[in-house]
């Protein structure tokens, strides 16, 4: 089975897609890094989206998703934005972490893999 990497630097891969199955690096805010939990994760979906796009998916088959936040109290403001940008009937299985991230300005990271 073949392996297709796209965005791929000297340590890692943006996005990998082996056989029917996209996994997606963990991705932090470009435009909206420094600003709110609410911005930063709408920057980070736009993100995904067009990675999962590139490797001819969609958020409508996410199998899982990762979500690390910087402190959890912003937990319901990310939950707002992630709600209204997730497949309704179609949600992943999903965990979210408080975690220092690697670099303060920013506040979440997301990872997802889907199906093709």
């Amino acid at each position: 089975m073949s392996i297709q990497r796209f965005e791929t630097g000297p340590r890692m891969s943006q996005v990998v897609v082996h056989g029917n199955t996209v996994y997606l690096a963990g991705v932090v805010a470009g435009k909206a890094a420094g600003g709110s939990v609410a911005d930063q994760t709408k920057d980070i979906l736009s993100i995904i989206d067009g990675h999962l796009a590139k490797a001819g998916t969609d958020k409508s088959k996410l199998l899982s998703a990762n979500i690390y936040i910087t402190d959890m109290k912003t937990f319901p403001e990310m939950n707002a934005v992630w709600d209204g940008w997730v497949s309704p009937g179609n949600t992943p299985a999903r965990a979210t972490v408080e975690a220092k991230l690697a670099a303060p300005q920013y506040n979440v990271e997301i990872m997802v893999v889907a199906a093709k």
